[in-house]
């Protein structure tokens, strides 16, 4: 059967849920509406809160895990409606205008009708939001390990994140000097541990405040911080905006029945 609509939406909640591969015979537009999700591509790792979008080229793989429940809002393009992304896995940061043309695209969930002239024009007018959006993508990406060790670190280290973890600790667990260690992490991902154990706190504390009921202080202390200040800062850097600037980003993203 061929591509009968241009371009359709599937909207479904998604339980909690280990990593997993996924492949789209389409372009594919993946948005949170409520919870956060993690994706992995080209050597790289983001968080997707409810202000952040993923552009997915057809025919290319990714890797998603869910931290936690989440409503997705998807929306699929023909490979013949818009030019293919320029990555494999764009992430962008979420505009109102652009939220509000995901939600309304969720009306079309035929992939086997053509889309009617209104229709058309509408999607047509999110893949150019989109497109434009992608000209400056988000960078707040973790890189990821591509040595065992590395890898056996980083995991420890998100483990014991809310327990103040030490790097002496962390070596020995993996059987590394911490000298060789760190000679790894600044070849392997780009910083210090100490700056990959910031950036990995900031990504769990945008998922929990990506979730129903946690406050900003929760999600702070959660993750490791002892003083809001200090938390705000990192999350400023990492984030490019505030805490309370992105909690009121997804304001009104919530689970069903939640």
């Amino acid at each position: 059967m061929g591509e009968a609509a241009e371009a359709y939406s599937v909207s479904r909640l998604f339980p909690p849920a280990d990593r997993a591969e996924l492949r789209f015979d389409r372009h594919y537009l993946l948005y949170c509406t409520a919870g956060t999700m993690r994706l992995e591509a080209e050597g790289k790792v983001w968080s997707l809160p409810p202000s952040r979008a993923a552009i997915i080229e057809a025919g290319r793989s990714i890797h998603v895990t869910l931290p936690q429940a989440v409503m997705a809002c998807s929306t699929l393009f023909a490979r013949t409606f818009i030019p293919a992304p320029a990555e494999a896995l764009t992430v962008i940061n979420v505009t109102p205008l652009a939220r509000e043309l995901i939600l309304a695209c969720r009306v079309w969930t035929d992939v086997d009708k053509p889309l009617d002239p209104y229709a058309r024009q509408l999607f047509a007018t999110l893949a150019a939001v989109v497109s434009q959006l992608a000209a400056t993508p988000s960078n707040a990406a973790m890189p990821l390990p591509r040595s065992s060790g590395v890898a056996a670190a980083m995991r420890l280290t998100e483990q014991r994140m809310a327990e103040a973890p030490d790097f002496a600790s962390i070596a020995r667990d993996v059987a590394m000097t911490e000298r060789s260690l760190a000679r790894r992490f600044s070849c392997e991902m780009g910083m210090t541990w100490r700056q990959t154990l910031r950036r990995l706190r900031i990504i769990r504390a945008m998922e929990l405040l990506g979730a129903n009921g946690v406050t900003i202080t929760e999600a702070a202390y959660a993750v490791g911080y002892a003083s809001l200040s200090a938390f705000n800062a990192a999350f400023l850097e990492i984030n490019g905006q505030t805490p309370t600037a992105f909690r009121l980003s997804i304001q009104g993203a919530s689970l069903p029945n939640a």
